[in-house]
């Protein structure tokens, strides 16, 4: 009997071994992969969860539930991840620099040229819809989360903050100047805009901005704590990316048009997301900062551009920077991995 015994002690001894260590490597390779592509990762997820929920009759409920609950805690998100960015600046360092002008001048020369097309050929119909979207892609302010993808790369944290403020003041100058010569039935005015969007900026990054100056300068204890906890804005922002991807493709698969007009609008995204990205780096590499000159031009706040085109100008051309949205994070994927893999 103890032959026996001793014989299925080894035989255990033998099987364990052979069978822990793998699932561990899995385990460990499952992780990998996710902090490698977190970025689509949380993008297929939203995608996924989205149309799990639309398509099936049986979670019908469910989704009316969750619904407005998603909508109320996408704009936490995207606070609690400015204020853990900003948690990190060194305000001491926030000044414009060489690079910041020469971006904003190919934005502004894009934006005119753009615009001189739409006006010189009197663009209707599915071209005007066309432009309207690329121009959503352009004259969009840079992305407050550039600043994390900045970070995560390396680059300076308070350069590209600067300019997420400086693209933002860009933005709420042409927008009233722009939309009512396209869309002459845009009920905007100048300074109706003006303030609007200016109202946004400082819900969206003066608030958190302050609050973040007060805990890293009066709260020591909390301040460290926020600052130990690594990538945290950046799983934080990934959180909100899913959000965001999963009404990205609300907007896409309820568009009453063609598969065509949104094919092409999706195209001309793309198009226009690595024209940005490569001229933003174009730029940089002159000043020693492409990986930050390159994020401020090509990394834009699609969720604010959604609301813009939505809201002025004809709501199929939101579809472009919704789109915008899944080019823009593939490239930052691409660029993070290879970050990691270096």
């Amino acid at each position: 009997m103890r032959s026996e015994e001793r014989e299925e002690r080894s035989e255990e001894r033998e099987v364990t071994p052979s069978n822990f260590p793998c699932r561990g490597r899995i385990k460990m390779d499952i992780v990998r992969f996710v902090k490698d592509w977190t970025l689509p990762v949380a993008m297929g997820t939203g995608a996924a969860a989205y149309l799990l929920f639309a398509f099936t009759p049986s979670l019908g409920e469910a989704a009316s539930f969750f619904a407005p609950i998603f909508e109320t805690i996408l704009p936490l998100f995207m606070f609690l991840v400015l204020f853990v960015t900003f948690c990190k600046v060194d305000f001491r360092k926030l000044r414009p620099v060489a690079w910041h002008l020469w971006v904003g001048v190919f934005q502004l020369v894009f934006i005119g040229a753009l615009m001189g097309l739409m006006l010189g050929f009197s663009m209707t119909g599915d071209s005007l819809i066309l432009m309207e979207a690329i121009l959503m892609c352009v004259i969009s302010p840079c992305a407050t989360a550039a600043a994390v993808v900045t970070q995560k790369l390396g680059g300076s944290l308070e350069q590209m903050t600067t300019y997420t403020f400086l693209s933002n003041f860009i933005t709420a100058l042409l927008v009233p100047v722009c939309f009512p010569l396209i869309e002459k039935g845009a009920d905007i005015t100048f300074m109706s805009a003006f303030l609007k969007i200016l109202h946004e900026v400082f819900l969206v990054l003066i608030v958190p901005m302050l609050l973040a100056y007060v805990v890293k300068h009066h709260l020591h204890r909390l301040h460290a704590w926020i600052i130990s906890v690594r990538d945290l804005s950046y799983y934080l922002w990934a959180c909100s990316l899913m959000i965001v991807t999963g009404t990205t493709v609300k907007n896409i698969v309820h568009a009453d048009t063609t598969i065509i007009l949104l094919t092409g609008i999706a195209l001309l995204g793309l198009v226009m997301c690595v024209v940005q990205f490569a001229v933003g780096r174009f730029i940089g590499h002159y000043f020693d900062h492409a990986q930050e000159a390159g994020q401020a031009l090509g990394q834009k706040n699609t969720a604010f551009a959604i609301w813009l085109s939505s809201t002025y100008l004809n709501p199929l051309s939101s579809v472009g920077p919704g789109c915008y949205i899944l080019w823009q994070n593939i490239i930052n994927s691409i660029e993070i991995w290879q970050k990691r893999k270096g």
